[in-house]
């Protein structure tokens, strides 16, 4: 099964975006705490989407295709926020990989069972993109091994991941840009509770621009995903955005000169074969 080029490349701009967006975000996190990231990147999310969607003139969906966004941007943001309360109190080897490889996973076994089997080579590029995925997201495992591993929290995160991806493939097709401003609403009300819960003030948006920048990357990548989701299978297009990890830690590497383990550098060449494999 040949895909269509332009789907492939919008599912990997998805990836090329969210890689931006976790390593700004991630920055971010490092000025700040988790839940004021939380909400100054949901809230830059929902502007850009919802700009697109008026400039646009996207016209709104059907109620059921309105009640799958939203269900899809709470997936969303819920999986975000366990991923950041992870990365808080447990240690990011086991927190990252296990939100990527679950967030993906879910989507794949969903194809498998609605859409039907693909091929074997696709099937095998599959299994070898989640495996390069776990192994670029594990690090070096150096953290500090009394401190809890926060595993339940990368598992939340990858089943809301995963959830979001879903839903947001049950929008009714040629509806692009007012779902995704629908999701993105929803997605703020559990930056509001996250904020209520934390006894946090709402950040003022100037106070940390690194956030803003990657709720931005976060709507170009999730655009490409809807975009591409029009064209090719659900599941494949998941996939290939989950290679994200790929690019936040190259540029971790490129620009903050943070070491890459060996395990990493095997990863993103497994990463790479994967991708041969799906697209062939």
């Amino acid at each position: 099964m040949i895909l269509p080029l332009a789907g492939v490349l919008l599912a990997l701009g998805s990836a090329v975006a969210w890689g931006f967006a976790d390593y700004f975000g991630g920055i971010a996190s490092r000025r700040s705490s988790h839940v004021e990231v939380l909400a100054l990147s949901r809230l830059s999310l929902v502007f850009v989407l919802t700009s697109i969607a008026v400039a646009t003139r996207d016209p709104i969906p059907p109620a059921q295709s309105v009640i799958w966004a939203a269900a899809s941007g709470l997936f969303g943001a819920s999986g975000i926020a366990s991923m950041y309360k992870g990365l808080a109190v447990g240690r990011s080897s086991y927190v990252v990989p296990t939100a990527g490889v679950v967030g993906a996973a879910l989507p794949v076994l969903f194809g498998a069972v609605f859409e039907g089997v693909l091929p074997i080579i696709q099937q095998v590029g599959l299994v070898v993109a989640l495996v390069g995925i776990w192994m670029v997201s594990k690090g070096d495992g150096e953290e500090d091994a009394s401190q809890p591993s926060g595993i339940k929290y990368g598992f939340l995160a990858g089943m809301g991941f995963g959830g979001s991806f879903i839903l947001l493939g049950q929008v009714q097709p040629g509806y692009i840009y007012t779902p995704l401003a629908i999701g993105g609403t929803a997605g703020v009300l559990i930056a509001i509770v996250a904020l209520t819960v934390s006894r946090t003030r709402l950040p003022v948006p100037t106070r940390n621009p690194g956030a803003l920048l990657a709720g931005t990357l976060d709507a170009s990548g999730i655009v490409c995903y809807m975009l591409a989701i029009n064209l090719i299978r659900l599941d494949i297009a998941v996939v290939l955005g989950a290679l994200y990890p790929a690019i936040a830690v190259l540029l971790f590497w490129q620009l903050k000169k943070e070491r890459v383990a060996r395990t990493q550098w095997v990863g993103l060449a497994i990463c790479i074969l994967a991708i041969s494999l799906i697209v062939v």
